[in-house]
């Protein structure tokens, strides 16, 4: 399966999308999307999970290296996610504790 990845910027914030699936051989271009948006200055980052179907170990090293870059830089990530599948991960693997987790973009952003 594809991955689609589309991100809004406004000042010091980003909202990226992420569309399909995330996996060992989609997290690459999540985690370039993600380097990219830090680079150009986002500090404030919410990644909108909402249309993934599937999220496997690497995607999730992905999320965590992110969150890592993102606080060296100051700055705070956040996730955006309502599907129960994907929560169930976070869950068992303990990352609900690490990433703030959102029902909607906006209320991320709000945060």
């Amino acid at each position: 399966m594809e991955l689609d990845i589309t991100t809004e910027r406004t000042a010091e914030s980003c909202v990226i999308a992420v569309a399909g699936e995330v996996d060992v051989y989609t997290s690459p271009r999540l985690k370039r999307e993600i380097a990219d948006a830090v680079d150009v200055g986002c500090v404030e980052i919410v990644v909108d999970l909402e249309r993934i179907g599937f999220i496997d170990s690497s995607g999730l090293g992905v999320l965590v290296s992110a969150l890592r870059r993102v606080k060296e830089q100051g700055g705070t990530m956040r996730l955006v996610c309502t599907r129960d599948s994907i929560l169930k991960i976070f869950r068992i693997t303990g990352l609900d504790k690490v990433f703030p987790i959102f029902s909607s973009v906006d209320e991320a952003k709000d945060f």
